[in-house]
């Protein structure tokens, strides 16, 4: 998606740019809730005016280089076809090289782990802190028993709508997070007076100061300052929902400004009152409109959790798409926005995790802990990406590729190393969980390129049996048949059952290949080729993007413009089904066979995923040793 659709009038730009302060900037927009508390807890035994500014200052500037600079003005310009996100970059920068490189290759199945670690985190860490705000509450003090059992029942009711979608109500996520955005401006302006010399913060030399004049405290104060910028890589990978241009204007206009007054005025009001350095925010809101801010809050962690929620179904189904993962149960929840997906696995999975993490740390003090390793590492993989992009696709000189990522690279190292020293606290989780689906992508993948090279060894070239069929003719049976198969040089292991057993062929065969392309989406007259082989014998292959959800009947619908004239509800559809059995002999470790062998038994039927109408196919199975 460009910056301005063509056609896109100034009203539908300001429309798109409210939807985007929905959606991308929910994650990013709920931090005011710990982080200001979390950096301060560094140093609240002394917590005079130079360690506020710093603290302040730490993180204005960190909003100004890691969101403005870094991903409004670099990252986003590395779009995909309009599209952003971790595995875009890693498809677009394999496309800049011209190959595939397994360097690149892990790096996007790196940051896509680290995706699913953080969306994990970022629910229950933000409506955990919203529900904590009962007890901050006027007589709240009888609320603390009941912050955890509040929080449980709101994210267990968010994921339990998930099947339904989310397009009746997603309308108004926009205005509400408005709204949100707006108030955070007002608490901040509300506080500005109680300490007006907060307005130094705006000087680096306050942070530097902090950072650098206290040894590990400042280290330490770095990685708590992290938690404000956590929701940067969602800009990016938001992107082709809404397009750059109306990212960069909502930030600009409304999330930049309303955050920085907030922080800003966190920061007057512990001047004012160090006491209140124990949970500012809460402490900002008048008692007279604290009940109706509270629900507020609450909605804006439920958006910004539902946008995170819906973010890991994308990114599975282009996991899925690019060969990272089985084929799994995808659902279309709205006929009208090609967004509106649900993946009841992953919705089950984030489900289990997130009640697992709220009864694991209990408060959002101790989850924050856990908070913000995932991103930054998420982060240097970006940088990383971009590397490849500038000096291959954009043909930067190698002197401008290393003034510009070099800052950037280092900046995000240094976030990386404060958030390393969270790692006894509870920053070991994000790590273990990406590196536990590193390790499934890792053993899909492998298991898949043994699998195929097997198969290739063991089957008959396709240009072979056709001659040999030609020259020993077997008896014909009228009708079209699919034969569907991943590598089209070779004869479908269904056809050579079908000839084995049946002993018949039909008068129409089509060889079937579905391909995914490193784009996310494919224009429709690139998406069909049709070759013909010989007499009753045609090559059809279809092409979807790595965003699209592949539907044979729709697609094959426009083969009759290349003469492939065929009635799906007549024709029969041939399937090879494999039964991998580990050996540990070959390829993998026997582990990671049995893993190979668990995951393939439970991908979801090819007849579902393609959408083949169920009645039409046949399936024809086979045993393979890997």
């Amino acid at each position: 998606m460009s910056e301005t659709q063509p056609g896109q009038d100034h009203k539908g730009f300001w429309g798109l740019t409210l939807a985007s302060v929905g959606v991308v900037f929910g994650d990013i927009g709920t931090s005011p809730l710990y982080a200001m508390r979390e950096a301060l807890a560094h140093v609240r035994g002394g917590a005079d005016e130079a360690a506020v500014l710093g603290v302040v200052s730490l993180v204005l500037w960190a909003l100004i280089i890691i969101v403005t600079l870094k991903y409004l003005v670099l990252v986003m310009r590395a779009d995909n076809r309009g599209e952003g996100g971790t595995l875009s970059l890693m498809a677009l920068a394999q496309h800049a090289l011209g190959r595939r490189s397994g360097p690149i290759f892990l790096l996007g199945v790196c940051g896509a782990a680290l995706f699913y670690a953080d969306g994990l985190i970022t629910p229950a860490i933000s409506v955990l802190s919203a529900a904590e705000g009962l007890v901050g509450a006027p007589g709240g003090a009888g609320f603390a028993p009941y912050v955890l059992p509040v929080a449980t029942v709101i994210l267990v009711a968010l994921f339990a709508v998930q099947s339904r979608g989310t397009a009746a109500v997603g309308r108004y996520f926009g205005p509400i997070t408005l709204v949100w955005f707006l108030t955070l401006g007002g608490l901040g302006l509300l506080h500005l007076l109680d300490a007006p010399q907060i307005l130094q913060a705006f000087s680096p030399h306050w942070g530097l100061k902090l950072l650098f004049g206290h040894g590990l405290l400042g280290v330490a104060v770095l990685g708590s300052v992290f938690l404000v910028v956590t929701g940067a890589e969602a800009l990016f990978a938001d992107m082709g929902h809404f397009g750059a241009g109306p990212i960069r204007a909502g930030w600009l206009t409304v999330a930049l400004p309303c955050l920085a007054l907030n922080y800003l005025g966190q920061g007057a009001l512990v001047l004012a009152d160090p006491s209140a350095g124990e949970n500012p925010f809460f402490r900002m809101i008048p008692p007279q409109i604290y009940w109706p801010v509270l629900g507020l809050t609450t909605a804006a962690t439920v958006i910004a959790s539902q946008a995170v929620i819906t973010g890991a179904f994308s990114v599975t189904q282009q996991a899925v798409q690019l060969g990272l993962l089985p084929r799994l149960e995808v659902r279309r929840t709205s006929e009208t926005m090609a967004g509106q997906i649900y993946v009841p696995v992953v919705n089950g999975a984030l489900l289990a995790g997130v009640v697992f993490l709220l009864f694991a740390f209990r408060t959002s003090s101790a989850m924050a802990s856990a908070y913000g390793i995932a991103i930054t590492t998420t982060m240097v993989v970006t940088v990383a990406l971009m590397v490849v992009i500038e000096r291959r696709l954009w043909a930067w000189p190698l002197a401008a590729v290393i003034g510009v990522t070099a800052p950037l690279l280092l900046i995000d190292l240094v976030f990386l190393g404060a958030n390393l020293l969270k790692i006894l606290d509870g920053g070991w989780l994000p790590l273990v969980l990406a590196a536990v689906l590193t390790g499934l992508m890792w053993t899909w993948t492998k298991g898949s390129q043994n699998l195929a090279q097997k198969s290739r060894r063991d089957a008959v070239p396709l240009a072979d049996l056709i001659a040999s069929l030609s020259q020993r003719p077997p008896h014909r049976v009228a009708g079209t048949a699919f034969f569907l198969t991943a590598d089209p040089t070779v004869a479908p292991v269904a056809l050579m059952h079908n000839l084995k057993h049946n002993r018949v062929l039909h008068e129409k065969n089509v060889i079937l290949s579905v391909r995914t392309a490193d784009t996310p989406r494919v224009e429709e007259d690139q998406r069909l080729e049709v070759q013909d082989l010989a007499p009753g014998f045609r090559l059809v292959s279809l092409t979807f993007g790595f965003m699209e959800t592949p539907n044979l009947p729709k697609a094959l619908a426009k083969a009759r413009r290349e003469g492939l004239k065929f009635d799906i509800m007549s024709t029969s559809f041939f399937i090879g089904r494999r039964t991998v059995a580990p050996s540990g002999r070959q390829g993998m470790p026997l582990l990671q066979d049995r893993l190979f062998s668990w995951m393939v038994r439970n991908a979801e039927n090819p007849t579902d995923y393609f959408h083949i109408p169920p009645g039409r196919v046949v399936e024809l199975g086979t045993q393979v040793s890997v």
